[in-house]
């Protein structure tokens, strides 16, 4: 698909801004989700360099068709950050043959992605502040209920732990439940306008979320220059 490319300037401020509508014609609306959420998660300098890089990607080659640079950034940058929070092998080989030009079939995917799902959001689920929330509201209801400051604390840290645990469980299972079947058949009709109604900058945040702890802040650039690797490697 050519692209018609806005000047570097503008390409920037409209990633800054994360402008709804790419500053150029023929970007398709899942790698402008991407690129915005990408250029959010860098800092500033990292940002714009990135930015210059993926607007001189952009051009006459212009962007391939179908899915099979978004195939290549998850079997070659996604699944690997993921590797110590889930099992990414099978997922990795799922994407490399549909690289390939040799998707699987929704029922495939779907069982493949369902239990990866489930390890990310939960792995992403910000447990620190819902526990720090939990704790402090179940230990404000307890003194105001007349409980021994020492008992408040007490029942505040039970309270905090048991609602923690369950509620990322039900956000992760949601989230699965959620997106498992629409990325499986975005992936097996090799639907580009379907891969970007998933939402691919919350899948994209998720995975910075659910890695900080192994990568800190590494994560974001190695998914950034994989992006565009893939971009490039997708082209024939």
């Amino acid at each position: 698909m050519a692209t018609t490319t806005a000047a570097p300037a503008a390409f920037r401020a409209a990633l800054r801004t994360g402008s709804a509508e790419p500053p150029a014609a023929g970007v398709p609306d899942w790698l402008w989700r991407l690129a915005t959420a990408v250029h959010g998660e860098l800092p500033p300098p990292a940002a714009d360099t990135w930015a210059d890089r993926l607007h001189g990607l952009l051009g006459p080659a212009g962007v391939p068709a179908g899915l099979a640079a978004v195939h290549l950034w998850q079997a070659d940058t996604v699944l690997p950050l993921l590797a110590g929070t889930a099992d990414t092998a099978v997922p990795a080989d799922l994407h490399r043959a549909a690289a390939r030009g040799a998707a699987a079939d929704r029922d495939t995917w779907r069982s493949v992605l369902g239990p990866l799902l489930l390890r990310l959001y939960d792995a992403a689920y910000d447990r620190a502040s819902a526990y720090a929330e939990g704790h402090a509201g179940a230990r404000d209801y307890a003194l105001a209920n007349g409980y021994a400051a020492a008992e408040a604390d007490a029942y505040g840290h039970e309270y905090a732990r048991l609602s923690t645990e369950a509620n990322a469980r039900a956000f992760a299972e949601a989230h699965a439940e959620a997106l498992g079947p629409a990325l499986a058949a975005a992936y097996a009709a090799d639907d580009a306008q379907a891969y970007a109604a998933t939402f691919p900058e919350a899948h994209l945040k998720a995975v910075v979320r659910a890695t900080a702890a192994v990568h800190e802040t590494l994560q974001a650039q190695l998914l950034a220059d994989g992006l565009l690797t893939a971009l490039g490697a997708a082209r024939p």
